[in-house]
C-alpha cells in the first residue's frame, strides 16, 4: 500500500466477518493516501463503542478519520439489496452525529459503482434487527436506513477527539426484501459485491480531507 509520509490514518469500521472479508478482498488499496485499518468491531452498538474507543486510544490511530460501513436495512419503499446509503448524520438515543463529505462520497460511489442507486439521509441506530412495523416507525422519524453499529461508531469516534467521520452502508434488507424472505441469499450476494467495490470512494473521501483548506 502506498502512503504519503505523515498522512493522517483512516479507520474503516465494520461489524461482521463477512463485511471485513468484502473490504479486504475488494481490490488494490494502493490509492490510499495514509495508513488504512479495517476494524471488525463485532455486532451491536456496545461492541462497536468498545472496539472503536480501544482502537482510537492507540497512538497510531489517535488522529484517524473514521468511516463506518457494512450492511444495513433500508427503510424507504423502493429500496433494493445492493443500494448504497450515505449518511448525512447518524442518530441514536444519545443524539446526532453530523457526517463530513457526504456529497463527495455520493459522487465517488456513483463513479465506482455506475448504475447503483445511492440514497442520502439520516442513518439511525438500533440494538436489534428491525422488521415489520418498526421499519415504518423509524421511517416516520425521517431516517432512511438503520443498522446497529454506525451511530455508536461515530459517537465514539468524535468523543475520542475532533475528527472527520462518515458512514456508508449497503442495503441488504429492505421493505419489499426482508431478510426472512427467500430472496435473502441473492440480496446478500449483491450487497457483498457492492461492498467489495467501495474502497476507492473511501480513499477519495480520505484524500479530500488531507488537502489544504482555502
Amino acid at each position: 500500500m502506498s502512503t504519503t509520509p505523515g498522512a493522517a490514518p483512516l479507520l474503516i469500521a465494520c461489524a461482521l466477518g463477512i463485511e471485513q472479508l468484502a473490504l479486504r478482498t475488494g481490490g488494490d488499496r494502493g490509492g490510499a493516501d495514509g495508513p488504512v485499518t479495517v476494524l471488525r468491531t463485532g455486532m451491536g452498538p456496545g461492541a462497536a463503542e468498545r472496539a472503536v474507543t480501544r482502537a482510537l486510544a492507540r497512538p497510531a490511530l489517535s488522529g484517524a478519520a473514521v468511516l463506518a460501513t457494512g450492511f444495513c436495512a433500508g427503510l424507504a419503499p423502493g429500496m433494493h439489496p445492493g443500494d448504497l446509503v450515505v449518511a448525512d448524520e447518524t442518530r441514536d438515543l444519545r443524539g446526532t452525529t453530523p457526517c463530513v463529505g457526504t456529497e463527495l462520497l455520493v459522487k465517488e460511489l456513483a463513479r465506482a459503482l455506475p448504475g447503483r442507486t445511492v440514497h442520502t439521509g439520516p442513518l439511525t441506530g438500533s440494538d436489534h434487527v428491525i422488521r415489520g412495523q418498526e421499519r415504518s416507525e423509524l421511517l416516520a422519524t425521517g431516517a432512511i436506513a438503520v443498522d446497529m453499529e454506525s451511530a455508536a461508531t461515530l459517537h465514539s469516534a468524535v468523543r475520542a477527539g475532533m475528527r472527520p467521520v462518515a458512514a456508508v452502508r449497503v442495503v441488504v434488507d429492505a421493505p419489499e426484501h426482508e431478510l426472512v424472505r427467500i430472496g435473502t441469499v441473492r440480496g446478500g450476494i449483491s450487497a457483498f459485491r457492492v461492498l467489495r467495490a467501495v474502497l476507492p470512494a473511501f480513499f477519495e473521501w480520505h484524500r479530500s480531507l488531507l488537502l489544504p483548506r482555502r
